[in-house]
């Protein structure tokens, strides 16, 4: 496990798409990689990343973090690694003053959806989240326990 790099925006573009099966990698803009290195993390495996998620703390609500985007290869799935990287972010987020994480998800994604309760976040849909008629699930974990 280590931070993610800037460096590491051009292999994870590469892949993204594939390891999701539809087209994901423009919700990965290269600002994420310059911009929250120190809050995001990647682990190799032969030589390739296999799992990352990508994660900040925000500046308006500085009692709060958020996980962007969270990829795993598709081999490795299953085997707790994003489970692992995390605990990594609300061990790092909660050392920074953070109380809660948040995220969010398509109802259709009931993958992330099983995955982010077995961890503890409260799910709540929102039928018109972002004002664009489409239903969005929104996470909540308070992480001063965690």
């Amino acid at each position: 496990m280590r931070n993610l790099r800037e460096s590491d925006h051009e292999q994870i573009l590469a892949v993204v798409d594939e390891w999701w099966g539809r087209p994901m990698s423009d919700k990965l803009p290269r600002l994420f990689f310059r911009h929250f290195e120190d809050t995001s993390f990647v682990v190799d495996g032969d030589g390739e990343i296999s799992t990352f998620p990508i994660g900040f703390v925000s500046q308006s609500r500085t009692d709060e973090a958020y996980v962007h985007f969270a990829g795993v290869h598709p081999k490795h799935r299953g085997r707790g690694v994003v489970k692992s990287l995390y605990e990594r972010f609300f061990e790092e987020v909660r050392g920074r003053g953070c109380s809660r994480v948040r995220c969010v998800t398509s109802p259709a994604n009931e993958a992330s959806i099983a995955f982010h309760e077995s961890l503890g976040f409260e799910a709540e849909t929102h039928p018109d989240y972002d004002g664009d008629g489409r239903p969005k699930v929104v996470f909540e974990k308070d992480i001063r326990t965690a």
